[in-house]
């Protein structure tokens, strides 16, 4: 029998950063925060809706789009937050997760040869996605410390054969809320060049300082033209339910749908009921989620400042970008967060890991997440502290 290789696209990588490091982690018995996911679970009443319907409704195959109720509130969350009119049976679909929803999309509308623009620094799953699609990447770089749009570059980056561009905003992990501005440029690219805008809003509720997230979607010209994803995993703090939806036109998630059916065809209906409610909370949830979670990324700010950090602006998602510099240290990012783990026992993640190759000036910093318990941020700051003093 020949050596088994496997699929080369997957078999040449290595596992994510985030499992490298939480193996650390527990290897060093150190603070983890890093990876993004919160310490406490969501609203009791969120998880207990899921458990009634669990015990009391069916727990067969749901519809392949999602139950009914979950389309309707995704639609009416549109409509509140955004001004946004949709269709929940032809224009809402139901998803494992955000990720799953970012794989409907991209291996349903992009064709061998199809190019695709992605904005670095990028989530994990957009690349090899892409690929696995037979799509051609265009990047295009924001860096720290402004994160500014380059402009002539992406513009550069559209021609004939451009399919689609992937937007995050609110951006993991540089915490860029794109502005109106910057928005309008996108928007005005992608109708100039007939393509797609794919945003990954997952962070919509987590934006800070009196910002509000406004939907590429919600821009002349786009709605036909652009595809919404959003997850009960950031806006509960419920991750381990793995829950996403797409707000897309029926044009385009027609072929979202086919390609939803062959990778898990339905998702958990307990879940999306509990969703469902979720999503149908008074704007006292929402906006004392965003407070609370302000409240965190002000706390763990002022601590890294204490420390010696060199730390940027977060304008929304769970994380903190930071210059390891003005600590003293003349290595990259990787043997900096290599170094926090052994001698502070705190977990970050190294910035360079969302882009791709060596080079662009991103390999002096590293990212915090702060949707942790204060208790142990508090205590990975005194680590940090005692450890960077010596």
């Amino acid at each position: 029998m020949t050596e088994f290789v496997g699929n080369p696209l997957f078999a040449s990588g290595g596992i994510t950063i985030f499992e490298v490091m939480n193996e650390l982690a527990q290897k060093h018995n150190a603070i983890n925060l890093g990876q993004g996911a919160p310490d406490t679970d969501g609203p009791a009443d969120i998880r207990e809706a899921a458990a009634k319907a669990t015990m009391e409704l069916s727990n067969q195959y749901p519809p392949l789009a999602g139950v009914p109720e979950l389309l309707q509130a995704v639609a009416d969350h549109n409509k509140r937050f955004y001004d946004i009119e949709v269709d929940p049976k032809k224009e809402v679909l139901v998803a494992v997760g955000a990720t799953e929803a970012l794989a409907d999309v991209i291996l349903g509308l992009v064709a061998p040869g199809d190019e695709v623009i992605l904005i670095e620094p990028l989530y994990d799953s957009y690349l090899p996605m892409v690929k696995l699609a037979g799509g051609i990447p265009k990047l295009v770089r924001v860096t720290p410390p402004s994160w500014d749009l380059p402009r002539e570059e992406l513009a550069a980056a559209f021609s004939e054969k451009t399919k689609l561009i992937l937007i995050n905003s609110p951006q993991n992990p540089c915490s860029k809320v794109y502005g109106d501005d910057e928005l309008q440029f996108i928007a005005d690219l992608c109708i100039k060049h007939d393509v797609i805008a794919l945003c990954d809003e997952v962070y919509e509720h987590l934006v800070f300082d009196g910002r509000k997230h406004k939907p590429l979607m919600t821009f002349p010209g786009m709605h036909d033209r652009t595809v919404r994803i959003g997850s009960a995993g950031k806006t509960f703090s419920l991750t381990g339910w793995k829950i996403g939806y797409i707000t897309a036109c029926a044009k385009l998630m027609e072929p979202i749908k086919k390609a939803h059916q062959f990778l898990v065809f339905t998702v958990p209906p307990g879940l999306q009921h509990g969703v469902a409610y979720g999503l149908n909370k008074g704007d006292d949830y929402f906006e004392g989620f965003t407070a609370e979670m302000q409240a965190k990324r002000d706390f763990l700010m002022k601590g890294l400042k204490e420390v010696g950090f060199g730390v940027l602006d977060s304008q929304g998602t769970y994380f903190i970008t930071c210059d390891f510099r003005p600590l003293g240290y003349d290595c990259d990012d990787v043997e900096f967060c290599q170094i926090m783990i052994k001698e502070a026992g705190v977990v970050a993640i190294p910035v360079s890991a969302f882009y791709q190759g060596k080079d662009g000036g991103v390999r002096n910093f590293v990212r915090f997440c702060f949707c942790k318990e204060e208790a142990k941020m508090s205590e990975a700051i005194e680590r940090m502290k005692k450890a960077f003093a010596r």
